[in-house]
């Protein structure tokens, strides 16, 4: 596919014969377009989603299912899954579950349920949702193999000529070279010892595309038959150094089906392991040798392969080949075996198990699936014949040192005694000594990989006994169910409001004909920017050396400050951020210049060429509490109260004090930071082509920055791959620093942010710490509470403010609480600055509460959310009137159709019959303000055309970015107008067309922006009332025509006031918002207390969003917002350096959720009968609220981490950060194994201060 985020392509090869007159066979190969290398691709055919099929043509079903069955949202990542089933459907026409889920585990999106539920139209489920249909199974093209396309003629007669020659591929600094024979390859590795051998290039090209590492020889031998050969043995397989991990995967399944159950032990362990290294597109091309020599301490499959008594063939020019055996000696440190540089490896051979053998593998990881472990394992032991008396034991670990780590005390201490409890206990002991993380070690997380080495231990001691007898989750995600009503008002029978109406883009999505902003074509003259960032959190900028980067290829300029003609600052909330800084840097990412060069690979080695010098500044502030205790703040701080809180917690029976920690996110849009800014050759002009949320901000800020008027400025937005807020502020200082460079070379330029600059550059959702003290009664009844937010801002204002005046405004959720005080501050800290994030605030603030009633409940022992919500006509703590009567029946009916009260007595009675798997249930309600608090915020405006033939052209202030508002847009035009969807076109959104624009977030693009639309086509439709009156039997067209005839005007512009909203703070009162969403979500899990993995069983969402226009993009939205919830409280995890530098810059180290993670049955619900009189035809915004009802897996996973404390004699409230990672969760259980880890670490440092005071 186009390189587009999570983009892939199919790879095709036609394998060389095997014997004579034996023909090869096709295989078909997703692959990760960004790790395959052009030079790997001779003698491949290669397909992308472009080649499959198109609008213009036809469609494969494929892309024709995932159109039409809502599996696609921002468009960015559907090529990736459509190229994913498209080579699982080649390779097996007719798919199970689990082959679907495979399939897609290595793909990144949100809307993972929906994508899941168009992918099962391939198989025998049919997705069938309440009173309506989303879409007709039967309406959709049959999958006809023989319509595919055929492997090219040429390539089979390259792939059978006998005439294969070394190829050679040369670059400005690196030469590629393919040799065809074993010799040949050997020669090569002796002539050039210390080139890298590449496979799959999943090792080297990710070194060399995020660390600048430079290799001037590349050796492939991705043509040397030897080192793809497999031999099957009486005493084991020899796999060949270059089979693929999936190729492995095959060889092995075929052994475990063909030998005796005795005798795959070793070979089951390994494809339990296989099945989660990477996703399908890794496994593809990544090599089993490949993956033995690169030696990653935390490697999977080299536990396994040392436990299971693997021996590795090599080769060198001089000795020749000889067999090494894969143990404890093999690896040596870090990255580092007994290799020598001119050795290979040709062959890996894994020997059968043996009679009495037991061998099993383990791992941890982030995520469960495409996610490197945090610790990983490989454990064998062989029994006397007919005994329990160990006769032999190997145990090896992965993510405790510095290289695959051999417990070899351990298995001496087990080896010669029975398999019981005792020998159990006297390895622990040997075990929790042996295995030496220091407390500073690389990687952290030292007390939970200790726990983990022990806990894992003691699952494979309940393996082989055999004690554990598992009910397992069923890893097939159910079909689900969704409900929703039927349209109330159908005006006629084309009238497309209410229907579940497909994405306007979605086929374009799933073509790769969609275009976005990096899609635009290059232009003459364009040149690339390439950002230069600080490497330091707090200091004073000495000097800025260019003169390196100036004298590198292709540079053109390089832009400093001194560049800006205009003004040099940006300020988005009343305080100034510079464009560029100058003299003083406060976070490490922050922007100080920028490199012009011809290319994107020239701008990023000039860049990486610049010097910076420094001089360190004293009192660097990372967290809120050096913030609050150095008094570094944003102003104003907000405080928000009704009540006497002081009276009433005289009055409380009881009162708790607490805390929690909520983590902040990264966006992690599909699309990063992408721009194109182009002058003009007259009156100053500057077109910049973005993708951003607010095209008006961005072109205010471009034309202050290069001290022009802002008519000279026309931003454009064709459509955005994902934003959640992020697109915002940062977008537009970005497009300064473009523009800037664009007004200084007169050349255009472009400016695309890779995944790991984005990460670090552009901040993402507030850290926040919340202090509470509660009052309440016996009963239950919360009468007091008095929170605090504590909000790291980062190291500029950005929009922090608003978004602390947010949190408290928002601070009650759904809970009735007479007394209640809130105050907020932003505190300055030196990381990268917070921004907008979808909920602003909301998730984080509302968490704070919903943890505060969980320690409540716990201090009782009784549940107390119910008779705390609101009830009746109430006021809100800023004294806002409202009727919560639809939030009390979503809590009704998810209690309904959750099956709560039968299935929290089933929770009780697994958590009594399990000892290390644990249930937990939580149900979460939320009352969501909608809209921006402002009532200048509110306003839209639009502009509507129709043209001579009847089709319609409209323009709007509103972004398209995957949550479907240019789709319902068109629902609006389609009705108000009476006039099918497929006259009605929207091109882009521009501020030449519709001037002023604000934002889109807030849930409130459809509610302002289709009502700027609608009063447009009421303008129109009234207009053409005369001449639907002269000829009422005419059509659309002839009306058209009429009116054009007698020159009538038809365009017409459209605006929308908004509703009056304020909210006073020095009153402590408002309107900040005219209308709640509310929703109520049920979640259970289940927990292993001994890893802290968990997996959501099922997920129960009612949501109250009035008469939805489209309710096929509306559960879309709610299952993909609370996919990113369930990542922010138990997933996403940002880590910084203690100089502040974030480590988790990419998918490798941060993990957002994938198919792995979706509740195993999710159900949605659309509140039926409910009504809005303040937004378009009843509806309600619906982006941001459901967000925050990701929490109900956090709180289930509380409940189930209660019930593991309650094994241990624990009781009462206990702390938990966001998000409940499994490191956190494992250790909020307390197991024996953290306790005994916990001791060995208070002897050390006991150890560690005698010593310290003897000296």
């Amino acid at each position: 596919s186009k390189s587009k985020g999570t983009g892939y392509r199919i790879t095709r090869k036609r394998e060389e014969k095997k014997k004579p007159g034996k023909k090869g066979r096709e295989t078909h190969l997703s692959a990760n377009a960004c790790l395959m290398p052009i030079c790997q691709l001779h003698g491949a055919a290669v397909t992308t989603v472009e080649g499959i099929g198109n609008t213009k043509t036809r469609l494969h079903p494929v892309q024709e299912r995932i159109a039409k069955a809502h599996g696609s949202q921002c468009g960015f990542c559907t090529p990736g899954m459509v190229m994913s089933m498209y080579t699982l459907l080649r390779n097996k026409p007719k798919p199970s579950m689990e082959d679907i889920t495979e399939a897609l585990g290595g793909n990144m999106l949100t809307h993972t349920h929906s994508v899941i539920h168009t992918c099962k139209t391939h198989t025998i489920y049919i997705y069938v949702c309440g009173k309506v249909e989303l879409f007709r199974k039967e309406d959709l093209l049959p999958l006809d193999p023989t319509q595919d396309l055929i492997f090219p003629p040429e390539l089979i007669r390259m792939a059978e000529s006998p005439e294969q020659t070394t190829q050679k591929f040369h670059g400005e600094r690196m030469t590629w070279i393919s040799p065809i024979t074993l010799d040949e390859l050997v020669q090569l590795k002796t002539q050039y010892p210390q080139a890298p051998v590449v496979m799959g290039n999943t090792n080297v090209g990710l070194d060399i595309k995020f660390k600048g590492v430079l290799h001037p020889i590349i050796i492939s031998p991705t043509r040397v038959r030897e080192l793809f050969g497999v031999e099957q043995r009486p005493e084991g397989v020899c796999i060949g150094a270059g089979c693929s991990l999936s190729t492995v995967q095959s060889v092995l399944e075929r052994c475990v089906c063909s030998l005796p159950a005795e005798h795959t032990q070793t070979y089951a362990a390994l494809l339990g392991q296989l099945r989660h290294v990477g996703g399908q597109q890794i496994r593809n091309v990544a090599t089993l040798g490949g993956n033995v020599a690169s030696a990653y301490p935390n490697s999977d499959l080299n536990p396994i392969l040392a436990a299971g008594r693997c021996s590795l063939l090599l080769q060198t020019k001089g000795d020749g080949k000889r067999r090494v055996p894969l143990d404890k000696d093999f690896f040596v440190g870090f990255r580092k075996t007994t290799l020598r540089p001119d050795e290979l490896v040709l062959s890996v051979f894994i020997p059968i198990s043996r009679k009495g053998e037991v061998v099993r593998a383990f791992r941890h990881a982030p995520r469960k699936t495409n996610a490197l472990p945090t610790v990983t394992t490989g454990m064998r032991v062989w029994f006397h014949d007919g005994s329990d008396v160990v006769r032999e034991m190997s145990v090896y670990y992965g993510g405790v040192g510095a290289c695959t780590f051999c417990a070899e005390r351990t298995s001496q201490q087990v080896t010669g005694r029975p398999w019981n409890e005792a020998t159990l206990n006297e390895a622990y002991r040997v075990l929790v000594d042996e295995v030496t993380l220091g407390v500073s070690a690389p990687g952290g997380q030292v007390v939970f990989r200790r726990s983990l080495t022990l806990s894992l231990f003691f699952r494979f001691y309940l393996h082989v006994l055999q004690y554990l007898k598992d009910m397992p989750l069923p890893c097939v995600i159910g079909p689900g169910y969704q409900e929703f009503q039927d349209a109330v008002e159908v005006r006629s029978a084309q009238d497309p409001v209410g229907q579940p109406v497909p994405h306007s883009s979605a086929l374009t999505h799933a073509t790769g004909e969609a275009v976005y902003c990096d899609d635009i074509p290059h232009m003459n003259r364009e040149v690339f920017l390439s950002l230069v960032t600080s490497t330091k959190a707090h200091a004073k900028i000495i000097h800025i050396d260019v003169s390196r980067a100036l004298d590198m290829p292709g540079v053109v300029d390089v832009i400093t400050a001194k560049d800006i003609p205009g003004q040099k600052f940006q300020s988005f909330t009343g305080i100034n951020e510079e464009v560029l800084v100058e003299e003083e840097v406060t976070c490490v990412g922050q922007i100080i210049c920028a490199v012009v060069a011809d290319t994107k690979q020239h701008g990023k080695l000039a860049a990486a060429a610049l010097k910076v010098t420094y001089e360190d500044l004293p009192d660097r502030i990372f967290t809120t509490e050096e913030a609050v205790e150095q008094c570094s703040f944003y102003a104003p701080q907000r405080t928000l109260q009704r009540g006497d809180i002081h009276m009433a917690f005289q009055e409380a029976e009881h009162i708790y004090e607490g805390e929690i920690r909520v983590g902040g996110q990264e966006h992690f849009y599909m699309e990063t930071q992408s721009m194109l800014v182009i002058p003009a050759r007259e009156q100053k002009e500057v077109k910049v082509y973005l993708s951003t949320q607010h095209p008006t901000c961005a072109q205010m800020s471009v034309a202050e920055t290069l001290g022009i008027p802002a008519n000279r400025v026309s931003c454009h937005v064709k459509r955005v791959g994902g934003a959640f807020g992020g697109k915002i502020t940062k977008a537009s200082i970005l497009a300064c620093i473009t523009a800037v460079a664009a007004w200084k070379t007169e050349r255009p330029v472009r400016c695309v942010l890779e995944r790991g600059e984005d990460m670090l550059i552009t901040g993402g959702r507030h850290p926040v710490l919340g202090k509470y003290k509660v009052g309440f009664m016996n009963d239950g009844k919360i009468i007091a509470a008095d929170v605090h937010y504590f909000v790291n801002a980062g190291n500029t204002p950005d929009e922090s403010v608003l978004v602390v005046e947010k949190m408290l405004v928002q601070l009650d959720n759904a809970y009735n609480i007479p007394n209640l005080r809130g105050q907020s501050v932003a505190c300055k800290t030196n990381l990268p600055s917070s921004t907008a994030f979808r909920g602003f605030g909301v998730p984080q603030s509302m968490v704070v509460i919903e943890n505060m009633i969980h320690d409540v409940a716990m201090t009782l022992g009784r549940p107390i959310k119910e008779m705390n919500l609101y009830k009746g006509l109430s006021r809100t703590h800023y004294k806002m009137e409202f009727d919560p009567e639809n939030l009390h029946c979503c809590w009704v009916e998810c209690k309904k159709r959750s099956e709560l009260g039968r299935r929290r007595p089933a929770v009780a009675e697994f958590n009594r019959r399990n000892r290390w798997k644990k249930r937990g249930i939580a149900m979460v309600p939320i009352k969501y303000g909608v809209g921006f608090g402002h009532s200048f915020l509110q306003q839209a405006a639009a502009l509507v055309h129709i043209y001579k033939d009847g089709s319609v052209l409209v323009s709007h202030g509103g972004i398209e970015m995957g949550q479907g508002l240019h789709t319902k847009v068109q629902q609006v035009v389609s009705r108000e107008l009476n006039i099918p969807l497929s006259l009605i076109h929207i091109s882009e959104t521009c501020t030449s067309a519709v001037p002023n624009t604000n934002p889109t977030a807030a849930s409130f693009g459809t509610d302002a922006n289709g009502m700027a639309v609608w009063d447009a086509c009421q303008t129109l439709y009234k207009r053409l009332e005369p001449v639907r009156k002269k000829d009422p039997s005419g059509t659309w067209k002839s009306w058209i025509a009429t009116a054009f005839q007698e020159r009538i005007s038809l365009s017409a512009t459209g605006f929308y006031r908004g509703h009056e909203l304020s909210m006073d703070w020095q009153k402590q009162e408002g309107r900040p918002y005219t209308y709640f969403t509310y929703a109520v979500c049920c979640s259970e899990v289940e927990l292993d207390c001994l890893t802290g993995e968990y997996r959501t069983v099922r997920a129960d969402i009612v949501v109250d969003i009035g008469k939805s226009i489209n309710p096929a993009i509306d559960i879309g939205q709610i299952k993909g917002a609370f996919m990113q919830g369930l990542g922010l409280y138990t997933m996403e995890e940002l880590k910084f350096s203690p100089s502040g530098s974030l480590h988790t810059r990419g998918p490798g180290q941060y993990k957002i959720p994938a198919v792995c993670d979706v509740p195993l049955q999710f159900n949605v619900y659309l509140l039926p009968g409910s009504q809005n009189p303040f937004a378009i035809y009843s509806s309600k915004g619906i982006g941001e609220p459901i967000v925050f009802l990701g929490s109900s897996v956090f709180f289930a996973m509380k409940e189930a981490i209660t019930a593991a404390r309650t094994d241990v004699g624990l009781s009462g409230p206990f702390p938990l950060r966001t998000p409940a990672t499994p490191e956190h969760a494992c250790l909020a259980c307390n197991t024996h194994f953290n306790q005994m880890v916990r001791h060995k670490f208070v002897l050390l440092y006991q150890d560690v201060k005698c010593v310290l005071v003897k000296d």
